[in-house]
């Protein structure tokens, strides 16, 4: 037998074929391909009736294997009874089908990306130094047996890792010093290149209007100059046009702030009035369109094509917009907005002659042709005073209001003959106050108000001149009371630049997180004015009233 097994081997045989032998394998397999059979669902083989026997794929295979012709050189040993063996069931779904099994699979096909272990920072290389000192000898600097086990456990690095914190912690106690525990990594990679004040500074106006510019300056490129940017390594910065400021309009700007302050604050406490009986008015051109107007597009969309007759005659109308502050109540919600109106100059005319617009006699809407005095005389008699009495809080009862106003030639006076004869009317005494000289950031509308109905006018797109009087009307009723309210908040912190800087307007708009004091509930109704700047200010007022 040990003949016949070496010879079978050699020629390539194993136990189980070839001899023409059945061993125990050979029965273990017939049971195993009888018990393998599986149930074929409809859907897989065909469309057969409920509870209709299936055919068994393999004895299809075996008939059509009896069918063919089988040669006498290939028919030795083998009876014509003798079925084609299959090397696998044809009922069962091959290999392919069956998903792979998760236990089967090795680490690398389960979690193709194997997540890092986290740069140790600071904070946790100092909570692992403590974990080691708890568990240290009494009397020696040897860590109990196991410490790094549990520390390895605990916070999933290395041993190495835990050595090495412990072995820099005890270098340290040998040389007395502090353990310090910064690491090094922000030494690592290449250096930034570094940027001086005085490399910047030293370069003229005119050669750093652009990152270009400014790159060929400094002998870098645009693209670097660009990061500095982002860093804020470099403040980018668009300059206005300020108006011009006198001596003379520098002490008038800084007695009108310090007129806004409380008479029994200063010195010690110097705090700005609540401003609840100021109502600030002012006019502005308001145009149909812009010249240049940016929007966004689809990427196959067309780009929209805007005509005008003249690019330099484009239809405007002026405003007159009037606001007060808002009030707000106990809970925070708003109980009045502050909106007094916004009142066009213009006409209802009727159309002298037919045209293809129109016909003759239909009325139209025409600005006036000049806002002097009588236009503005008018607009506050017919519209404002109509306006307080309608829409000021009634619980507040009978007081004195001022409207504050700039100094335009086209604005009335107190001591107007016919606005005397209107200004006290069902309890309230308007009194006309002029604001300082070239100082728009004195007036609540000049100061944001406008600007923000501007941006909100211009996303309506108006078509015609009727519909940019309906559409600047909206825009003024759609504007959210939180942003009126926060502009008067910012008169209040103007008045302190004006006072810091002895009247002068070269100063930034202060920003000063309002919407975070707001969160944080300490955003204050009355801003305090700071006592040193206050003091210099009425010095120099003395001084100047005494010289003149």
């Amino acid at each position: 037998m040990a003949s016949d097994q070496e010879e079978d081997e050699f020629l390539g045989f194993s136990d189980d074929e070839g001899d023409g032998t059945n061993s125990d394998s050979d029965y273990d397999d017939d049971e195993a391909t009888q018990n393998a059979v599986s149930e074929v669902n409809a859907h897989q083989i065909g469309d057969f009736e409920q509870n209709q026997q299936l055919p068994d794929l393999n004895e299809v295979g075996q008939e059509y294997a009896q069918e063919c012709e089988v040669g006498p050189q290939h028919t030795s040993g083998i009876s014509d009874n003798h079925s084609v063996p299959f090397l696998f069931d044809l009922n069962m779904p091959t290999q392919q089908e069956f998903p792979p099994s998760p236990i089967h699979q090795t680490e690398t096909e389960q979690n193709h990306h194997k997540p890092r272990t986290p740069r140790i920072n600071n904070e946790l290389r100092l909570e692992i130094l403590l974990f080691l000192l708890l568990r240290k000898e009494k009397h020696s600097d040897e860590l109990i047996h196991g410490t790094n086990r549990q520390a390895v456990i605990k916070f999933g690095y290395t041993r190495k890792t835990i050595r090495l914190i412990w072995q820099r912690a005890l270098a340290h106690k040998a040389a007395m010093d502090l353990y310090f525990y910064d690491s090094k990594y922000h030494n690592c990679g290449r250096k930034r290149i570094q940027v001086t004040y005085e490399s910047i500074a030293s370069i003229a106006m005119g050669d750093r209007t652009t990152i270009i510019d400014l790159a060929r300056m400094l002998n870098l490129s645009p693209t670097t100059v660009w990061r500095m940017v982002k860093r804020k390594q470099i403040k980018p910065h668009s300059s206005p046009l300020n108006p011009g400021i006198s001596e003379e309009c520098k002490m008038a700007r800084m007695k009108w702030v310090l007129g806004l302050l409380m008479d029994y604050s200063i010195p010690n406490d110097p705090t700005y009035y609540s401003m609840y009986d100021f109502i600030h008015i002012d006019e502005k051109w308001f145009y149909l369109t812009q010249k240049s107007q940016r929007v966004y597009l689809a990427n196959n969309e067309p780009f929209p094509h805007r005509k005008g007759k003249s690019r330099t005659k484009i239809p405007k109308f002026m405003f007159m917009a009037a606001v007060a502050r808002p009030r707000w109540g106990q809970d925070g919600q708003c109980e009045w907005d502050g909106k007094l109106g916004i009142f066009p100059f213009t006409d209802a005319v009727a159309a002298k002659r037919t045209s293809k617009n129109r016909v003759k006699g239909t009325i139209e809407t025409k600005p006036i042709k000049s806002v002097n005095q009588i236009a503005t005389r008018a607009m506050l008699i017919n519209y404002l005073i109509p306006a307080i009495k309608e829409k000021w809080p009634p619980h507040e009862g009978e007081r004195v209001i001022y409207i504050i106003q700039d100094n335009a030639k086209a604005h009335i006076l107190q001591n107007d003959q016919e606005w005397q004869q209107h200004y006290k009317q069902d309890g309230f005494t308007l009194i006309l106050t002029q604001q300082p000289a070239n100082s728009p950031d004195c007036n609540i509308l000049d100061l944001g108000f406008f600007r923000s109905i501007q941006s909100l006018m211009h996303k309506k797109m108006p078509k015609t001149v009727e519909d940019l009087s309906g559409a600047v009307t909206e825009a003024y009723n759609e504007l959210h009371a939180k942003t009126l309210s926060n502009v008067w908040m910012s008169l209040q912190y103007v008045g302190n630049e004006i006072l810091k800087h002895k009247g002068d307007n070269d100063y930034q708009l202060p920003h000063n997180k309002k919407k975070i004091l707001e969160d944080e509930g300490n955003l204050p109704e009355q801003v305090k004015a700071p006592r040193w700047a206050v003091n210099e200010c009425k010095q120099l007022v003395d001084e100047w009233r005494a010289n003149q």
